[in-house]
């Protein structure tokens, strides 16, 4: 395994080279900006780097984002030359895994086996088999630190809608240590809703979690024209650096003519709202609202269920910080409580991972949002 220098030094020579000599360092946090597309099987998109750099720019794509493993099983298209290639057409190319938690550790030794390649950035692609799966999510994203360093550029493509989802590890994969990017699969047609439906509820429901939002949106389905401008305009409208797409194979040539041609506005105006919690709810955010309350110095269990004591520790909050004692969690409380950094949760730690066999057993989620078909 590499030691952490020789990684850092890959890490910088793979920004330097996708960037080129004037990128700065918000370019390099954050390498999703502009228009991306997912790769499944580089043999399906084109089959070569010069190809695949080829049609990127032609289209105004500025990153390509390429499978790199499966669980613990790297996959051989993802090569130190690729990557190379890639790099010195002016593209940035980041790394995707999709991730199962059964093998957290394995799965950590792949993702730092990519950065070591070349990588822009690591993208956690996880899916239903995560649900509930916190403790392997802790083991995971130590494992990963340990081995990139904690300012290495990651994304999390999970769940686009967080309330579907409620023993899912949003606040572990996106809290401390975890993912500095978000982005969602808000495939509207796979979840059967409209392109403003569908990203007014990611962009609510995962603005608590306090990482800078790039909508995944999809070209498969066959979406039409006007779905495919909605998706960008609404992102833009919504401050979204970037977007990228699901997927390369399943795009055709009038398809990337949409979504690659420039566009301009007026954006639509961006929602500024963020979900109400009170009495009675449950599920991650529920955790997350613990955790902040946690680190504004409150006495709070961390369990998931918004009782008794989450009711109290919100009030004494809201007291301390100007704001009616109502223990709802709305938007101006959400917007205090943004001013914390949440207190992490060491759930690999033992005795410690009660939450999520007691939210499982009691909690059924009322929709499941399916996992893009084919995949991974």
């Amino acid at each position: 395994m590499p030691g952490k220098t020789k990684l850092t030094i890959v890490i910088a020579l793979a920004a330097c080279l996708a960037l080129g000599p004037a990128a700065d360092s918000e370019a390099a946090r954050y390498p999703l900006d502009g228009n991306g597309m997912w790769i499944w099987y580089v043999s399906q998109s084109g089959g070569s780097a010069s190809v695949i750099a080829d049609q990127a720019q032609s289209h105004n794509f500025r990153t390509v984002l390429i499978k790199s493993s499966d669980g613990g099983s790297a996959w051989s298209q993802f090569t130190p030359q690729l990557v190379d290639r890639l790099h010195d057409r002016g593209l940035r190319v980041c790394a995707w895994q999709f991730v199962y938690g059964a093998r957290p550790r394995a799965e950590a030794q792949r993702g730092a086996e990519a950065v070591a390649k070349g990588a822009d950035c690591l993208v956690i692609d996880a899916e239903s088999a995560y649900e509930g799966r916190y403790r392997a999510a802790d083991r995971y994203l130590r494992g990963l630190r340990a081995r990139i360093g904690h300012s290495y550029p990651l994304a999390l493509a999970g769940f686009p809608y967080v309330d579907f989802h409620l023993t899912f590890p949003y606040s572990v994969l996106l809290g401390r240590g975890g993912a500095t990017m978000n982005a969602p699969q808000a495939y509207w047609r796979t979840i059967g809703t409209t392109v403003p439906t569908a990203l007014a509820h990611t962009y609510t429901w995962n603005r608590p979690y306090d990482r800078r939002i790039f909508p995944l949106g999809q070209t498969y389905q066959d979406p039409p024209d006007d779905e495919l401008r909605a998706f960008r305009r609404r992102s833009a409208g919504y401050n979204a650096r970037g977007v990228s797409w699901w997927s390369w194979q399943e795009t055709g040539g009038h398809e990337w003519d949409v979504i690659g041609h420039r566009i301009h506005g007026p954006y639509p105006d961006p929602p500024n709202d963020f979900p109400t919690l009170s009495e009675g709810a449950r599920g991650d955010l529920v955790l997350w609202i613990q955790q902040l309350l946690r680190a504004a110095g409150e006495r709070v269990g961390v369990d998931g269920t918004f009782g008794s004591g989450t009711i109290q520790a919100v009030r004494r909050f809201q007291g301390d910080h100007g704001l009616a004692q109502s223990g709802i969690v709305g938007n101006a409380t959400w917007r205090k409580l943004d001013d914390f950094r949440a207190a992490r949760i060491n759930w690999s730690q033992r005795g410690n991972p009660g939450f999520t066999k007691a939210m499982q057993a009691r909690i059924a989620p009322p929709f499941e949002v399916p996992s893009t078909p084919g995949r991974p």
